[in-house]
């Protein structure tokens, strides 16, 4: 199942092509940063969002699954979850886990319906 937190749903409004480098990311209860890297490779989308003084000094990696949303008119994304389920998730080292499969799997595991990690979702 975790191959599927890797791509958006087709409800999320993604179309490729546009740059969402510095779109702001939306959680259910705020906003958690802005958008520093992302891809919309099949089967490996993701975005990497700069916490700044949320987390300070800390990035987080989404799996593309978690949009639910994307407003380019206000350059916003919305994200299915909550801030605290994006703070507890495994932490990612973009030096170290950008294109680690095993750190994927875990992301994936976490973010993925009925985690051990901290599911379920909302």
């Amino acid at each position: 199942m975790t191959e599927n937190v890797w791509n958006y749903k087709s409800t999320a409004g993604r179309a490729t092509g546009p740059d969402l480098t510095g779109y702001t990311v939306e959680a259910t209860d705020g906003s958690i940063g802005k958008v520093d890297k992302h891809s919309d490779d099949v089967d490996d989308a993701y975005l990497v969002v700069d916490t700044g003084v949320w987390i300070f000094g800390r990035e987080v990696l989404l799996p593309a699954s978690t949009v639910v949303g994307i407003d380019p008119d206000e350059q916003k994304i919305f994200v299915d979850r909550t801030k605290k389920q994006i703070k507890d998730a495994p932490e990612f080292d973009r030096e170290k886990h950008l294109g680690d499969p095993g750190y994927h799997d875990q992301l994936g595991t976490y973010y993925g319906a009925g985690t051990p990690f901290g599911g379920p979702f909302i």
